[in-house]
């Protein structure tokens, strides 16, 4: 797994200055840690996650998030089972949603990082976020990853959206090439 996130990272093209310099922070992360792709490096690890919307692009679904008690994309942290980052995304966005029916971008769409409690300790994830198309009438399930599940036009966002999130929706309305 280390080798397919440091070769995606590798090769993706940062969509600014700001994304190229965290991309170029994630390599220097990974270089230094063997068991960065793994929840188990208590220090940090790369974790995968997906801006799910609707085929139009014009509605969003948002968790909200147990941990944080914020509305974020869906996602977290990758599995041992996971056969590449973008299939640890692309799980995560299936779990997390109970849509079987996505497509995913062939590349990531922008990174992330922030610090959050992981298994009780202060960690930082190194989030790679992807994005998933849904058909239009595509019905949420919640999980019990989450304590709300809700879509959300682009004009009616919650309240108090993390930047974070706002960023990855607005990189998410250009032209994304999606596998």
């Amino acid at each position: 797994m280390w080798n397919d996130v440091y070769s995606t990272l590798s090769s993706w093209t940062p969509p600014s200055g700001l994304q190229a310099v965290r991309r170029d922070e994630y390599l220097e992360f990974l270089a230094a840690h063997a068991d960065g792709v793994w929840r188990e490096c208590r220090v940090g690890h790369i974790t995968a996650s997906a801006l799910v919307m609707d085929e139009d692009r014009q509605r969003v679904l948002l968790t909200l998030h147990p941990k944080v008690g914020r509305w974020l994309q869906l996602g977290g942290h990758i599995e041992h089972g996971d056969t590449s980052l973008r299939a640890a995304a692309l799980r995560e966005a299936i779990e997390e949603s109970g849509i079987n029916t996505m497509r995913i971008s062939a590349e990531p769409v922008c990174l992330d990082r922030h610090l959050v409690p992981c298994a009780g300790v202060p960690s930082e994830h190194l989030d790679v976020q992807y994005l998933v198309l849904v058909p239009p009438k595509a019905q949420a399930v919640l999980s019990a990853e989450s304590d709300d599940l809700r879509w959300f036009a682009l004009g009616e966002l919650p309240h108090g959206l993390d930047q974070s999130v706002r960023t990855l929706i607005e990189l998410s309305q250009t032209s994304v090439n999606l596998g």
